[in-house]
């Protein structure tokens, strides 16, 4: 029986429906504590840092628990840099609730219709079929 929460549904490779969790889980094998933070590596500079939980799993970084991103160890030789998250960046703030008013207003909004230029002599519509239109040049 699997550790894993079920939270959702969603369609499988095969097209069948298969239980998905939501929750992010540690990276480590026979660990299925809920991640706390994401490991990633700077191969460059022989560096691993260690942040707060990504806002989306991607293939090249580890989620990991509270217990295993406290022990974390780097092989001899790489630095360890552990990004500690900025308290007051957590919480919602003015600005937050201003960038949304915004994008509101700008939603709202209504679209200028950009009027097509007139390339070439004037024409007038002879007629129509469906969403074709016949057009002939003005004799002057």
């Amino acid at each position: 029986m699997s550790r894993v929460r079920q939270s959702e549904e969603a369609p499988a490779a095969d097209g069948r429906f298969a239980d998905v969790s939501l929750i992010r889980r540690c990276s480590r094998t026979a660990c299925g504590k809920t991640a706390v933070a994401t490991l990633t590596y700077v191969y460059a500079e022989s560096t691993a840092v260690l942040g707060p939980l990504a806002t989306y799993a991607e293939p090249h970084c580890y989620d990991l628990c509270q217990a295993h991103s406290e022990r974390l160890t780097a092989p001899r030789g790489w630095e360890v840099v552990r990004l500690a998250p900025d308290p007051d960046s957590m919480q919602p703030n003015s600005d937050d609730l201003e960038a949304l008013a915004n994008a509101v207003r700008e939603s709202a909004r209504p679209t200028p219709r950009a009027v097509p230029a007139q390339v070439g002599p004037p024409v007038h519509e002879q007629g129509r079929r469906g969403h074709l239109r016949i057009l002939r040049p003005v004799d002057d």
